[in-house]
């Protein structure tokens, strides 16, 4: 166990317990796992974002999101969606959007023979 956890460590936790948070918060997600950590410094820190990463060791801005995801009931969406190397639906389905665009042309000409 690292010197990290032990300093300002709650009263109310083990070693073995603190180890036990980590790994569960290490196997969640975004949302998840910030609204997970955010109620432990609720409970164990008294809300202290600065605390939290002492005891536990996790990320203070992790921490300080998912409390105020908390408390404004607000969630924080990311961009990995759109920055994680997935093709736009329009890339995808390249022949769509020439159908699309052609029929967008033909119908807004500006000739009536058309």
């Amino acid at each position: 166990m690292d010197k990290l956890a032990t300093v300002g460590t709650p009263k109310s936790l083990t070693v073995s317990q603190i180890e036990d948070l980590r790994l569960a918060a290490s196997k969640m997600n975004g949302v998840e796992r910030r609204s997970s950590q955010a109620q432990m410094a609720l409970k164990y820190c008294q809300g202290s974002a600065r605390q939290a990463e002492t005891v536990f060791g996790w990320g203070r801005q992790n921490i300080e999101v998912g409390l105020a995801e908390k408390r404004t009931g607000i969630t924080c969406v990311g961009l990995q969606s759109t920055f994680s190397g997935a093709k736009l639906w329009e890339e995808k389905l390249c022949s769509c959007g020439i159908v699309t665009a052609t029929a967008c042309r033909i119908s807004c000409s500006t000739r009536p023979n058309i």
